[in-house]
Parts: structure tokens; sequence; C-alpha cells
């Protein structure tokens, strides 16, 4: 049975373009509470069209946090991003029983949810070595490489995350220790309870919503943005897509038709990497996109409130 007084952080997760920001407005306005953005790039405020970040009216609608927050000048990881949105929780569930969260930033849902592995630094260049690999070798290839050094890796869901390949792969060949006997066995307890909800819808529409709003980003500017932080261009925020794309149109690789056709392209991939994070971390109910009175209803009956 749900206590009354317990407090909850209710996760709507999900690929870009499903419609999380519209979501979360509606649940935050339904449960008269705030919003905590969970995206690692629209704390930054000099990126607001190629990270799809909520217009001044979207803000106006519930109060959002992590929004414009930092500055691209600024270093910010998911372990920052866990102390900070656990100290504004902290202070966010004194005024309110419910508290949303929302974003497709997999590591940074992690990191609130659960905590992140305290793992060691990788040796430089390995990341990207690796990375180069899963794209031209594969995921099968890095999977058997993995098996071989770590049985206990390979036995959970994780082997079929190609970033978590790549992450297990990189702790044994910086430190010869499998990163099995790294990760923590059990996660961290919070002082509140977690409802995890993600997002879908079909796959044609789905791709639609992302092709229009790659169109929108290019009308509204998309170009002229990465070229006001072209400075920082190598900065893990602009390495996304989203900018990666414009700057090989900007740096003469290709014309302006194939970096659209490339924008487009690549957000679909990353849809669907998201939604292969998010079907292999945590304990997420499934819902369409468009079911707001489903949804709601089951976080009524998880949180007995009324």
């Amino acid at each position: 049975m749900p206590n009354s007084q317990a407090k909850y952080l209710i996760t709507i997760a999900g690929p870009t373009a499903v419609g999380k920001t519209e979501l979360a407005i509606r649940l935050a306005q339904a449960f008269n509470t705030e919003i905590i953005s969970a995206d690692s790039r629209q704390i930054f405020r000099e990126l607001s069209i190629g990270t799809a970040k909520p217009d001044e009216n979207e803000l106006q609608q519930a109060k959002h946090h992590f929004i414009n927050s930092h500055s691209i000048t600024e270093s910010y990881s998911a372990g920052d991003f866990e102390r900070d949105a656990l100290s504004l929780l902290e202070v966010l569930f004194k005024e309110h029983d419910q508290v949303i969260m929302t974003g497709g930033s997999g590591l940074y849902i992690k990191a609130v949810c659960e905590g992140l592995d305290a793992l060691p630094a990788p040796k430089e260049g390995l990341r990207q070595l690796l990375t180069d690999r899963l794209l031209n070798e594969g995921l099968l290839t890095l999977q058997d490489e993995i098996r071989k050094i770590d049985l206990d890796f390979s036995a959970t869901k994780e082997i079929h995350n190609p970033q978590r390949v790549v992450r297990a792969l990189e702790v044994f060949q910086t430190t010869g220790i499998p990163i099995s006997q790294y990760q923590q066995k059990n996660i961290q307890k919070r002082p509140f309870r977690q409802i995890l909800i993600a997002l879908d819808r079909d796959r044609a529409s789905l791709y639609h919503r992302i092709d229009s709003r790659m169109d929108s980003m290019l009308n509204q500017g998309l170009v002229d943005e990465a070229k006001s932080v072209i400075a920082y261009r190598d900065c893990h925020a602009l390495q996304t897509v989203g900018y990666k794309e414009v700057y090989g149109f900007l740096d003469g690789l290709y014309h302006e038709q194939e970096m659209v056709r490339l924008l487009k392209q690549n957000s679909r991939r990353y849809a669907k990497r998201q939604l292969t994070w998010f079907r292999h971390q945590g304990d997420f109910k499934w819902f369409q996109a468009n079911e707001f009175d489903q949804i709601l209803s089951y976080i009524k009956e998880e949180t007995g409130s009324h």
C-alpha cells in the first residue's frame, strides 16, 4: 500500500523528440510541482536550438531546474549532476510530495536514481579507439572480447548496450581488472521513492517527429548557433548529434544537403540507442507518449494520491 507521507521522484525518460517535455509539463501541473531536467546539454546557456530546450512558453508553464544553469565554458559531469540534483531534491521535497525528472541523458538519470560506479579514469585516447572499433568492427566483436575477460558482466543486460561494452573494455584495458569487480553490487538507497516511466512511439511517427524537429532547428538558426560556440567545439556537448554534423558542413567536408541528411539520420540512430539504453537500464514502465491519462492514473495508483 503506497505511503501517503512518502516523497516520490517521477522520472520520464525516452528517446529524442518522443514528447517528454510536453508530458512532463502536464504532469508537473497535475501534481503542482517542479521539473528537474536530466539533459547533459540543456544545462548550457549557449546551446538552445540544437538541444531542443523548452521554449519560453514551456518554461513558464512549469518551473524547470538545470536549464541554462551553466556555461559551455564550464566542465560538468554526471557525477556533478548527481550531487546537485540530490541537493535540490532535498529542498523541493520540503514543499512537494512529488517531483518530476525528465530527459534523454541516460547516465544523468542513472546517477540520480541509482548512483554511479566509482570507475577509474581511462587511458588517454582509449575511448575514441574503442568507439572507432565499435563503428568499424561492430558490437558482436567487442562482445566476444568481453566474454573472454568478464563473464559476470557478460551475463548482465549491459552486454547489449554498446556504450557500456565500450566502457567495460576501457576499464579492463586501463587497469587489467574486469568492470564487474568495480561495479557496486547494491544500488544506492535514496531517501525518496521512485517511479520510472519511459515513453515510446511507433517508429514512423517518431522518425517523422525527428525529421520535423531537425527542419525546425535549421529554420531557427542551428548553423549560426553552432558558429557562435565554435571556439568550444572540442567540448563533449558539441561533439554530439546536432552540432558535429554542422561542423562537418562548416569545415567543407560536405554540402548543406548532406548536412541535413546526416542530421536526420544520426538523430534517428541516437533515438534507437536511447531506447536500447532505457530498455536495459532500470525498471521502467513503458507507455506510448500520447497515453497521458493512463500515465497519470498509474502514478496516482503508485503514490496513493488522488
